[in-house]
């Protein structure tokens, strides 16, 4: 998928995380922001890129500001956010297809 525009999915309460996704300068660009940075940080960059990947997404500046999210979480705010930027109408949305 290509980012047509920035786009932002989440919030910042607790166990929620704040994904921004705008257009990239070639290749990912991903920028991780978390309160527990030193125990799940990997695992944090592990889901985002595995789920931007899953949605054939190359080129992205992502920037996630955690609080907590479970892996869950993560990938459907990533989704989200990635959906949105490319202006996806609930109707060209495939749910349930492309992220499991």
């Amino acid at each position: 998928m290509v980012i047509n525009h920035s786009a932002t999915a989440g919030t910042l309460e607790s166990s929620d995380a704040l994904i921004t996704v705008e257009p990239g300068e070639g290749g990912i660009a991903l920028d991780v922001t978390s309160s527990v940075m030193n125990q799940y940080g990997r695992q944090i960059k592990a889901t985002v890129l595995e789920t931007l990947g899953r949605l054939d997404v190359t080129d992205a500046k992502v920037t996630v500001v955690d609080k907590g999210a479970l892996d869950c979480t993560l990938k459907a705010r990533v989704e989200c956010a990635v959906f949105r930027s490319c202006d996806k109408s609930a109707s060209d949305i495939p749910w349930g297809g492309v992220i499991q």
